[in-house]
């Protein structure tokens, strides 16, 4: 299963040469991932990644421009892979059938009082298998 976020494009997102700038598809990715984290897995578990989490990678492939205009594109999330005390997002930015960009970024629950990294608890792992998505070609392991 995917999470779909629909994002909004600005005016303001776009390069000199008339296209969305790279950097500006990290902000996209971060606002998917942050509704994906921060309100799905809430409303599945209330204390799911209430310690917080930090990205511990990102990558991302370009594939077609993308110009702004007034309709938003969608963002798909899903999950890719599954440790104890990490899990690998997925996405895809499109329209439709036309990909913008595919991108992944590793994330690592954190204790913020002991400003340490830490293990899934046992509500988070429920949570990411439930988007783990084998059509994707990354399935994920338990």
């Amino acid at each position: 299963m995917r999470h779909i976020y629909r994002c909004a494009l600005r005016w303001s997102d776009m390069d000199a040469f008339g296209h969305v700038n790279n950097v500006v598809f990290l902000r996209y990715l971060e606002e998917a991932r942050i509704e994906f984290f921060f309100r799905l897995a809430r409303e599945a578990s209330a204390d799911a990644f209430t310690g917080g989490s930090v990205v511990a990678r990102h990558e991302i492939d370009y594939l077609k421009p993308l110009v702004h205009r007034q309709e938003p594109v969608t963002i798909d999330v899903w999950v890719i892979k599954i440790g104890a005390a990490s899990a690998t997002v997925g996405y895809e930015v499109k329209d439709g059938e036309t990909v913008y960009a595919r991108a992944s970024t590793v994330i690592v629950p954190y204790d913020l009082e002991r400003a340490r990294p830490r293990r899934l608890t046992a509500a988070e792992r429920t949570f990411l298998e439930k988007y783990g998505d084998d059509a994707a070609g990354s399935p994920v392991p338990s």
